[in-house]
């Protein structure tokens, strides 16, 4: 059992409990302190004591969760589907019941579904027939505007 006291061995355990945790999840979540135990690892190895251990490991972790996270969860997420509400914004609805914010009403059609509508612009008011191009979604409302604004 003098293995279990061997700060690399420990350092090993904990790299070895967060990749398989990263494998699981698959969502970048523990690889960056992975990349801290790898370091401690190598200080440990050296000799290093075991505040120069843990140091060193928060040190790498939090830059590498600073610099690197950003750019891995833009690539990550690149071909990430978009839900079918957020697939509607910056297309054109037909409005089918008129569009009026002051009284709360406003309808439009689009793929085939009938929608609830406002306007971006308060005080707008877009007549039953015109076409709109969908800008946003507020709840279960999408957000238009009359397609001659843009």
């Amino acid at each position: 059992m003098e293995w279990i006291t061997n700060p690399v061995v420990i350092w090993l355990i904990i790299l070895v409990v967060l990749v398989v945790i990263e494998i699981f999840t698959l969502g970048l979540t523990t690889i960056w302190f992975a990349g801290g135990a790898l370091v401690a690892i190598a200080v440990a190895a050296l000799g290093g004591p075991v505040w120069l251990q843990v140091l060193t490991a928060v040190i790498v972790s939090a830059v590498l969760l600073f610099f690197t996270r950003p750019v891995a969860v833009k690539y990550f997420n690149r071909d990430r589907e978009r839900t079918n509400a957020e697939s509607l914004v910056g297309r054109q609805a037909i409005v089918t019941g008129e569009i009026n914010n002051l009284q709360g009403i406003g309808q439009v059609a689009v793929n085939g579904m009938e929608w609830t509508a406002r306007t971006i612009t308060d005080g707008q008011v877009i007549k039953t027939g015109e076409v709109v191009a969908i800008r946003g979604i507020n709840g279960v409302k999408l957000l238009v505007e009359r397609e001659e604004n843009l």
